[in-house]
């Protein structure tokens, strides 16, 4: 099960860091989460039920995380940033059982009153843990029933940006052999300290980053969100070797560079994930911080990686998202059909760490497999050497007048023009072609729309060269800093 990841660590070693000092040992950690397994085990949670956990990035976040799949249990964290609505709606459709909490005042607990569901609000120090529902302190323990690995573990919902949510079911075995392929694909170890930036409701931070640190035995820094402002003085006293996170993080890390004085000699290694990194930034971030950048390919279905590049002395191929790890990894047409090297299709995925459905959804299941292969939706191409490139979601694709155009192809040329510091290209409808090219830019300097285009002219087929260019103060963001794609066409839907 999941918990065996704390096991077999030398018990005074750090697990934990917090920004105000303290610090917790793996022993520590393990006694916390034993303890509020049996609190929780006593009072009710026990295999098969469903326990949302709305705590931001803290000690109390993954103890609640690791107790409830201790218990057989099954963790769905969600995003604390939630309205109302979307809570109750979160909470309905995974029909949970229990919501635990740190603040008593979030609206999840609002939530969670109006349809009734049990709530309990954790709290930790160096003292020791406290857990209380409505009835008061949970005193009583009982062990846990044991797990096996083929029992779900963590229910998340896909993002949704091309359809309603879907659940996904990740099972012990899944997170196991993902956080396997991790840990083989960096080296991690012992020695290895990561800081956490991205949340932990989310597979990059839960996973990718803080669940393969502890089970390499290393070091996590635990801030309780990322600030551009502290990050390298949390880098410098923790003597940290690696982050993970998505690339508006890493640019703003690499815009600030000089003013917050960052060192030109860091990481052992950044990880890039979750959403394409431009060539421009990875460069500058390599060049700036002295570290390799390494971009990575992951989806919730496959409990996080699949593919990434891999550390020096290997090549790594900037624009692409590297080799598979642990995984089989085949480009197929429309069909199903595998594709040859350096043929565009489906990139489609199968391993021990890809879930087995989507949750109570036949339909989904139906279009998301051919066979035992899971079908992505992303388009792209395997070298002979297996170095995977992503050109795009087939539904984002754009269509005009029958060519199919890679947003991400024409994101990265307006990103790269001087005065461009982000940039996001989408569909509008079009009268003669059925689609037109179209871009959002953020500036860094002033420039015109006209200069970009002929900028695009430049460096890209007239077909794919955007017919408007649309200048704003900032591009809308999801929680985990992705730029949805759908959501900015929408913005200028007549």
């Amino acid at each position: 099960m999941l918990t065996s990841i704390l096991q077999n660590k030398p018990h005074d070693s750090v697990a934990l860091k917090l920004i105000d000092g303290q610090f917790y040992s793996y022993q520590q950690l393990i006694d916390l989460v034993d303890q509020m397994a049996s609190k929780l085990s006593s009072h009710g949670v026990k295999s098969g039920m469903l326990v949302n956990i709305v705590i931001d990035n803290s000690i109390e976040f993954l103890v609640s995380f690791l107790s409830v799949t201790r218990c057989g249990a099954i963790a769905a964290p969600l995003n604390p940033a939630y309205t109302l609505n979307e809570f109750k709606f979160y909470i309905k459709d995974a029909n949970s059982d229990y919501l635990i909490v740190k603040d008593q005042d979030s609206l999840s607990v609002s939530a969670a009153k109006d349809i009734s569901l049990r709530v309990i609000r954790v709290g930790i120090s160096k003292t020791g843990l406290n857990l209380i529902d409505s009835k008061g302190e949970l005193t009583d323990s009982r062990d846990p029933e044991a797990v096996s690995n083929e029992a779900v573990a963590l229910f998340l919902h896909t993002s949704g940006t091309t359809s309603k949510p879907k659940g996904v079911p990740l099972t012990h075995g899944n997170l196991l052999a993902s956080l396997e392929n991790i840990i083989d694909t960096y080296d991690l170890s012992e020695s290895d300290t990561s800081i956490l930036v991205m949340p932990l409701f989310h597979v990059h931070g839960l996973i990718g980053v803080a669940l393969s640190t502890l089970a390499s035995g290393g070091c996590l820094v635990l801030p309780d969100r990322f600030s551009a402002s502290t990050f390298w003085k949390i880098q410098s006293t923790s003597n940290a070797t690696w982050y993970s996170a998505v690339p508006t993080i890493h640019k703003i890390l690499l815009d600030r560079a000089d003013s917050d004085s960052a060192p030109y000699q860091s990481f052992r290694f950044i990880r890039s994930c979750s959403s394409p990194l431009s060539t421009e930034i990875l460069l500058g971030v390599e060049s700036r911080f002295g570290s390799p950048v390494l971009e990575a390919y992951g989806m919730t279905e496959a409990a996080h990686q699949m593919s990434s590049n891999l550390l020096p002395p290997a090549i790594r191929n900037p624009g692409s998202v590297g080799n598979p790890t642990g995984v089989d990894i085949s480009v197929r047409d429309e069909t199903g059909i595998a594709l040859s090297h350096s043929e565009m299709g489906e990139v489609c995925v199968r391993g021990p760490n890809v879930m087995g459905g989507y949750i109570k959804n036949l339909s989904a299941n139906k279009l998301a497999f051919w066979g035992d292969w899971f079908r992505t939706g992303d388009q792209g191409f395997l070298t002979e050497d297996k170095v995977l490139t992503l050109t795009g979601r087939l539904k984002e694709l754009i269509n005009r007048g029958g060519e199919k155009i890679s947003p991400v192809e024409v994101d990265q040329v307006i990103a790269s023009h001087f005065a461009v510091s982000e940039a996001i290209s989408f569909p509008l409808p079009d009268e003669k072609y059925g689609e037109s090219v179209n871009a959002a830019v953020v500036l860094s300097e002033p420039v015109s729309e006209a200069s970009i285009v002929e900028f695009c002219a430049d460096k890209l087929a007239t077909f794919k060269v955007p017919s408007r260019i649309f200048i704003l103060d900032k591009l809308p963001k999801s929680a985990t800093g992705k730029i949805q794609r759908r959501n900015i066409a929408e913005m200028f839907q007549d």
